[in-house]
């Protein structure tokens, strides 16, 4: 009997120990789950604080000079509207013109970037229809606002930059689409992709120079580069932007497809590349647009609409409280563009009465 009573006092005290161990162990995973609560929910904390930004400025950045990438229906000849199944009516009635045109000096936009792309195997810019060209010319005059096409190509497929006889066909081509259409305001060159440091774009620049005879000579630049989209293909360094500028007279920056998943970074990345690039450009004679996005490739894995859109572009372009060469924002695109994104850009961007 004593026997037995030792064992079950042994029995028992081993029972205790071990509950208190197991309560011991609950209480510091307990601990621990606390502890990481609170260090998980700090960052989460300061970020829902944070507030990069200026969501409206009553129209102080605005300088009535902005810009819209539009599409290839504009200019485009009968061929394009042949291939895509589009009407042709739905860009080239004297309506549908008017209505672009009043609705864009609505919103301040004064150069308009209609699609002209991709160019030829042997450097000639994509077919154009003449009558629809002047239709369009006669519309913007106007309305105020200068035409400025959209020319260029895929680089190694439809730009073939390192080839003189293509740059020597792209320029010859842009000289004859000048001389046959002199109300043209001028073109804007745009490759991609196109890495930092590429030498053979800048002679293209220097090679087009003495075709524009005095008109503008415009670039779809990229943006510098950042750690969040670390792609050297689609994004310049400070110096080789400062040779594009030194090259051009007007430079649109586009400023979106950065892969950024939470809002408030990509604001902040706005308010950061609007510094870099005003101060880049800062005594030179390159007018600067910062390139907006209105577009939703939802999936594409290099745009997130939430995150990029308009309303976070412009808080941060406005955080930066841009000036110098700085002479407004470009919108990508007009074709995407709703009365809602109108809206937006209007309410965040515009002067209000």
């Amino acid at each position: 009997m004593e026997a037995v009573g030792r064992l079950g006092f042994v029995e028992s005290v081993w029972i205790m120990g071990r509950y208190a161990w197991l309560k011991k162990l609950g209480q510091s995973l307990l601990r621990i789950a606390v502890a990481l609560s609170v260090l998980l929910g700090i960052p989460a904390l300061l970020y829902w604080l944070w507030t990069p930004g200026i969501a409206e400025a009553a129209g102080k950045f605005d300088q009535g000079q902005n810009a819209v990438w539009l599409g290839h229906g504009w200019l485009g000849d009968d061929s394009w509207f042949e291939r895509n199944s589009r009407e042709p009516e739905l860009f080239r009635s004297s309506g549908k013109l008017t209505e672009l045109m009043r609705q864009l000096q609505s919103q301040h936009i004064r150069f308009v970037y209609p699609h002209l792309c991709p160019a030829q195997f042997n450097g000639a810019i994509a077919p154009y229809d003449d009558a629809q060209m002047e239709r369009f010319l006669d519309a913007a005059q106007e309305f105020g606002i200068e035409v400025i096409p959209w020319i260029g190509g895929v680089l190694g497929e439809s730009a073939r930059l390192e080839n003189w006889r293509w740059r020597d066909g792209f320029a010859a081509s842009v000289k004859e689409l000048l001389e046959k259409h002199p109300r043209l305001a001028g073109v804007q060159v745009n490759i991609e992709p196109l890495p930092s440091g590429n030498s053979d774009f800048l002679l293209l620049l220097d090679e087009l120079r003495p075709v524009l005879k005095g008109r503008i000579l415009g670039v779809a630049a990229y943006p510098p580069p950042t750690r969040w989209h670390p792609h050297a293909d689609v994004h310049w360094e400070l110096p080789y932007l400062a040779e594009v500028a030194k090259r051009s007279d007007q430079m649109a920056v586009m400023m979106y497809d950065t892969a950024i998943k939470l809002e408030k970074f990509y604001i902040r990345l706005m308010t950061q590349w609007t510094r870099e690039l005003q101060e880049m450009s800062t005594g030179g004679n390159c007018k600067l647009l910062l390139g907006v996005p209105a577009y939703e490739d939802a999936g594409s894995g290099y745009h997130h609409p939430e995150v990029e859109n308009l309303t976070s572009a412009l808080a941060g372009i406005q955080a930066a409280e841009p000036g110098g060469n700085y002479i407004g924002c470009a919108i990508y695109c007009e074709w995407e563009m709703t009365p809602e994104k109108w809206r937006i850009w209007n309410s965040h961007f515009l002067p209000q009465p």
